[in-house]
């Protein structure tokens, strides 16, 4: 038997169902027993509007957690939107317990992790959330990211890795709207990874735009995109696919499109850890 380890969730975004806890609890301790806990912060619970409590109530959540040293690691209870609101906060509530943590989270939570990983903290990965376990499939997603949060499970991850090359991996919304802003990581050299959720075609098309005009990010080694859920749009047909726009701007600014990826806002979605394996 490994080692015990012990997961602290918070909800830096959006309120999560009631349900959740006792639900990935349970699949966790029939899945390992007493080698893991998970501690849902109260906050999970809270609710202020769309959010998980006012802002903050949510860094204080988070700071609870990551700051806890019996804690291994913190993982994001949900996406939504709402994690830019408290993240400068956070960041600079953090301590060295926080930053021997192992971090996980995707869609919104991106934009903390990407504060984090600018921030210089070293284990961080996108990855499925507890909240994904009320979609079709999802016990699937949440046992990929247990896999990896307690045994770095290389089974767990996005199968197009190649060891040493840096990656990091964002929704394409969430990446676009913190360009310019305090959360900002330094891409340089890095395979980027995206993925897309609920948008029309134009949008992206726009967001893809304002991605590769950026001056930072045309010195990533290149753009793999994941599974892209584009909403039909009642008053226009765009006429390109996701792909077609993601290699139309790729080939404008001269970022090299290096094929897809096997992330999205779905039950298969896999673990990038940033910074790569």
């Amino acid at each position: 038997m490994g080692q015990r380890v012990r997961i602290g969730v918070v909800a830096p975004s959006s309120f999560i169902d009631p349900a959740v806890p006792d639900e990935v609890t349970a699949f966790a301790k029939a899945r390992y027993g007493g080698r893991v806990e998970l501690v849902f912060d109260p906050q999970c619970l809270a609710r202020h509007g769309h959010f998980a409590g006012t802002d903050a109530e949510r860094a204080e959540g988070v700071l609870r957690i990551a700051n806890d040293p019996a804690i291994d690691a913190v993982w994001f209870a949900r996406g939504g939107y709402g994690s830019c609101r408290p993240a400068e906060a956070i960041l600079a509530g953090l301590g060295e317990a926080a930053r021997r943590k192992t971090w996980m989270g995707y869609s919104d939570g991106g934009a903390l992790l990407a504060g984090l990983y600018r921030a210089g903290f070293p284990h961080l990965a996108h990855g499925p959330l507890p909240h994904d376990i009320r979609r079709a499939g999802g016990e699937a997603a949440v046992s990929r990211a247990l896999a990896w949060l307690v045994d770095r499970d290389p089974a767990a991850l996005d199968q197009g890795l190649v060891p040493g090359e840096k990656v990091a991996a964002f929704n394409l919304t969430i990446l676009s709207q913190i360009l310019g802003t305090p959360l900002e990581p330094d891409l340089t050299g890095h395979v980027l990874m995206l993925e897309e959720v609920g948008e029309y075609a134009y949008r992206i098309d726009r967001m893809m735009f304002h991605l590769t005009s950026n001056p930072a990010i045309r010195r990533v080694k290149g753009i793999r995109l994941g599974r892209c859920y584009v909403d039909d749009n009642p008053t226009a047909d765009f006429a390109m696919t996701a792909e077609e726009i993601v290699r139309f701007w790729c080939e404008r600014s001269g970022i090299a499109f290096l094929g897809a990826a096997d992330i999205g806002h779905d039950a298969d979605n896999r673990v990038v850890p940033f910074g790569g394996v």
